[in-house]
């Protein structure tokens, strides 16, 4: 009995890429009773578009094609993994604002850590190839348990979580807080998409995260 009851009490939270992976993990399994995505990227969308759709047309996606699958090769024959490296520093004045939001958190005591790719050395650069084929948002519109997207205003990410709202809902916000049926989009005024990391700016939502899970885990 207790094993039932637990079954009906799983819920997530995915903080970055992984908020798209928690949403694309509850529109695979039905046991999710209730999920929350901060400040999310679609992983899948970023590296088949860009950001912003700035790299989506057909030559594009196939150069990247072409450079990961060379970058393979190239892997295997040294038997290491080339790495992307992470966040500039030193930043340079001409930095665009995410970088330099990136930098204030990964580069510093903030968020800083020597095992850290975003600290040090970046990803592999084949890391996220499987990402070129795999939309990871693509049955969220199927999803029926209750989702909450929480993003950043400011946040150069929140057009993730919007179009995530979107896919799942049919409805179509821009900037704005909304809600549709049990799934919600809360836009935090003010916040950029790191200050949800660590809650510095004293913005994350804890209250409303807690009624949350509170009335969908019964």
């Amino acid at each position: 009995m207790q094993d039932n009851v637990d079954a009906e009490r799983i819920g997530i939270i995915g903080i970055c890429g992984f908020g798209g992976m928690a949403v694309n993990a509850a529109a695979l399994d039905p046991r999710i009773k209730a999920t929350v995505a901060s400040t999310m990227y679609d992983m899948s969308k970023v590296n088949v578009e860009g950001y912003f759709k700035s790299e989506d047309t057909p030559a594009q996606r196939m150069e990247k094609r072409r450079a990961l699958a060379a970058q393979r090769t190239k892997d295997y024959q040294s038997g290491t993994y080339q790495r992307a490296g992470g966040v500039i520093d030193p930043l340079p004045e001409d930095a665009p604002w995410f970088v330099k939001d990136y930098h204030a958190y990964y580069k510093t005591e903030r968020g800083y850590h020597e095992r850290s790719g975003n600290s040090n050395d970046g990803w592999n650069v084949i890391g996220c190839q499987s990402f070129m084929n795999q939309p990871l948002l693509c049955w969220a519109h199927e999803i029926e348990s209750p989702v909450l997207l929480i993003h950043g205003e400011k946040a150069h990410s929140r057009y993730f979580s919007e179009y995530a709202f979107e896919r799942m809902t049919g409805r179509k916000v821009e900037g704005t807080s909304a809600t549709e049926g049990n799934k919600e989009l809360l836009i935090i005024p003010g916040a950029t998409h790191v200050d949800l990391y660590d809650d510095v700016a004293g913005v994350i939502p804890y209250d409303k995260l807690e009624a949350f899970f509170t009335h969908y885990l019964k």
